[in-house]
């Protein structure tokens, strides 16, 4: 039967494993620039015999107004193309594959994580109920300005800049984040858009800006070798629920299938929390993919398996147990216990909590 520790070959890539690491803020940053110590905590978890068979970044601002949070990586200049190649160079000398997700986060942000202190853009005017992190502290989110129409091809522009930044870098491949509730999301949940133009309204136009931007990125970085991160009924950030989820998902999947994509990523129920928190059939959008299906929230090795067993997935993403197991597919092979990691330490910080986990059998690493 399909296991999680066989090869697999996901569009373009080859991956030694089917065990894919998340998607993991952790908020070290400095400067919005990814520097040495991102590098060994990716490398750490690079090599495929004991960590992930591939590794999604984690959420990198695609510009700097799609920033949301203190100290997260951006792709979108110079410095952080080549911040950002160290990271690589350091993943694929051991053997690993990265990709690099795609982030705006719209409406979740903070006028001072803004360029000259402007307001977060988004689908609509109305503030978020979520907290961003600002100068050491989670704060709530500023008031939001709905995006004018003739703003948003700009907005397309940037995620095919942030995708030949991030090939540029050395990646993979690319993911593009429409999950979570962040920018894509609030343009696709009625919940959310209450416009009355081209980008709001019927499911046709919501979902417009979704296949605008993984278009232009896949253009940029081939279809084989380009994601797309979904999360259908998540209430992360205040996305409330859409009026017809299924009907809306459904829709991109199958407006997305004509690129012929990599993979999806879609997130089970809520994101980091229960998997039942509204019903939906991801069996039903699954059999709408053109390409690989990557399910993520709360798996442990045997739901894995099962997964792949039944033909529901191809490949599992792996979240938190990352943080402090860098070994974790050795860990799953043989069966070895978790480590488990300290909340206080997941967003920002230094090498503790960070880099200082040590492999199976092995001392603690100094921070």
């Amino acid at each position: 039967m399909t296991s999680v520790f066989d090869p697999f070959r996901l569009g373009d890539i080859d991956l030694a494993t089917r065990i894919v690491m998340a998607p993991l803020t952790r908020n070290r940053a400095v400067g919005c620039v990814p520097n040495a110590l991102m590098a060994e905590y990716y490398a750490q978890r690079a090599d495929p015999a004991t960590g992930a068979g591939l590794i999604v970044s984690e959420a990198t601002q695609i510009s700097p107004q799609g920033q949301g949070y203190q100290d997260t990586p951006g792709v979108h200049s110079p410095e952080q193309v080549a911040g950002w190649r160290r990271v690589t160079d350091a993943v694929h000398a051991r053997g690993g594959r990265i990709v690099c997700q795609l982030w705006h986060v719209g409406r979740i942000s903070h006028q001072a994580l803004q360029v000259g202190g402007a307001a977060p853009v988004s689908s609509t005017s109305r503030v978020a109920a979520s907290r961003v992190l600002v100068a050491g502290k989670f704060e709530p989110c500023s008031a939001p300005r709905a995006l004018r129409a003739d703003e948003i091809p700009g907005i397309v522009a940037d995620y095919a800049h942030a995708a030949r930044c991030a090939m540029d870098a050395g990646f993979d491949g690319v993911e593009v984040h429409a999950a979570n509730g962040y920018l894509i999301e609030q343009f696709l949940r009625d919940s959310i858009n209450d416009r009355t133009d081209a980008w709001g309204g019927s499911i046709e136009h919501r979902t417009q800006l979704l296949v605008d931007a993984v278009s232009a990125v896949a253009a940029v970085a081939g279809g084989g070798r380009t994601g797309v991160r979904l999360s259908p009924v998540t209430p992360a950030n205040d996305a409330g629920p859409d009026s017809d989820p299924q009907a809306l998902y459904g829709r991109a999947v199958e407006r997305l299938a004509p690129l012929k994509l990599a993979y999806l990523h879609v997130v089970e129920g809520a994101t980091g929390g229960p998997r039942d928190v509204a019903p939906f059939d991801y069996e039903r959008l699954h059999r709408g993919c053109a390409g690989a299906w990557m399910l993520n929230n709360g798996y442990d090795l045997a739901m894995a398996q099962e997964a792949l067993a039944s033909g529901r997935a191809d490949l599992i993403a792996f979240g938190r147990p990352f943080i402090a197991n860098p070994d974790l597919g050795r860990r799953l092979r043989e069966a070895l216990p978790l480590a488990t990691a300290e909340r206080s330490a997941f967003y920002g910080g230094g090498a503790s909590g960070y880099t200082d986990f040590a492999p199976w059998g092995m001392a603690a690493v100094s921070a």
